[in-house]
């Protein structure tokens, strides 16, 4: 048995990767069952605040250890991936709050489209970073292609216009969900399903709510940030069980971050702006350090430019709309969900 523990997969022994997952098991067991056995608890901007800093702590004590068991360079590697996976999502926390709102799913009720949503990235994450480690180990100039990317959608954030609320909830997706599957107008509880009467047979049949065609908007709005995200990671470090670890706790403090952002959404205005340099140093680094061989750029450099770029968005844009009035995105009402 030992021995099989030993065997190596993706660059680390097996024993790390299980450990790591019972881990994972373990904290989602944890929310589940004691954080939220209420189903009617309603998650405030305090509590939310509380669970993000759980939740990261957890993520820079596991850092710790890498850098302790796999050396300061991983250790490095890890935290800068972490911070600019949590950085990242942080985007991807504003247009959930947009999709909510306009299907008009409650507070109550958030938590739940949340946590099925970050339960199902997980493994949508966890695959595409596989693919991502099997592209960049066979064949290495697909870094150079990321690199590319990456500045290219950097530079489409920096220098793109004010975005107009998207109308979620009368999308080309929504549309055709509700024209191919039967989806009631309003919610039922927190249930993404029904039985309930067809109104041409009078047969009992199964109906989809609002809160599961929210769930379907959230899974693919995360796919498509995952399109920026893994070759993020991957242009700051090759090793799958940081690029994956990293990856996944960002993503665990993701469902206690929203609560306090999509509250102040509003008060980031200017965060897009530090997200799209984060993504152009990234880039860069690669296209001259990998592409050209020109100069290395060390993990810690990387790390302090993308913690100083997050804190200069975060602290210009509260203090551009300071005495603003509070944002209500998450304010939402059952009736909206027509």
């Amino acid at each position: 048995m030992s021995d099989l523990l030993t065997i190596e997969w993706l660059g680390k022994p097996l024993w790390m990767w299980l450990g790591f997952h019972v881990l994972i098991a373990a904290l989602l067991a944890f929310d589940l069952g004691l954080l939220h056995r209420d189903k009617e608890h309603e998650i405030g901007v305090r509590e939310s605040l509380g669970l993000t800093g759980f939740y990261l702590a957890l993520g820079l004590a596991f850092g710790g250890w890498v850098w302790w068991y796999l050396g300061p360079q991983a250790g490095e590697e890890y935290v800068t991936g972490l911070v600019v996976e949590k950085s990242l999502s942080m985007d991807n926390v504003f247009v959930i709050a947009m999709i909510l709102t306009a299907l008009g799913i409650p507070r109550v009720a958030q938590h739940r489209v949340l946590l099925w949503g970050i339960l199902a990235a997980l493994v949508l994450r966890g695959l595409m970073i596989g693919l991502g480690a099997a592209l960049v180990h066979q064949v290495h100039w697909v870094l150079s292609l990321f690199a590319a990317f990456l500045i290219y959608a950097g530079l489409k954030i920096f220098f793109s216009g004010p975005e107009e609320e998207s109308d979620f909830s009368d999308s080309a997706s929504v549309r055709w969900m509700r024209k191919t599957f039967r989806i009631t107008p309003e919610l039922h509880g927190q249930s993404f399903a029904v039985r309930l009467p067809d109104p041409k047979t009078g047969r009992r049949v199964l109906w989809f709510t609002p809160l599961a065609l929210a769930l379907v908007l959230v899974n693919g709005a995360d796919v498509i940030f995952a399109v920026d995200s893994v070759p993020a990671i991957f242009a700051i470090t090759t090793d799958t069980f940081v690029v994956y670890t990293s990856n996944i706790f960002a993503i665990l403090g993701l469902r206690a971050l929203y609560f306090a952002l999509a509250a102040m959404v509003d008060r980031f205005a200017y965060l897009k702006t530090a997200l799209a340099l984060i993504l152009i140093f990234i880039g860069a680094k690669i296209v001259v350090a990998d592409t050209f061989g020109l100069l290395h750029v060390p993990p810690w450099v990387s790390l302090v430019v993308t913690l100083a770029l997050l804190a200069f968005g975060v602290v210009y844009s509260l203090w551009r709309t300071r005495g603003e009035p509070p944002a209500e995105a998450v304010s939402a009402h059952p009736h909206r969900a027509t």
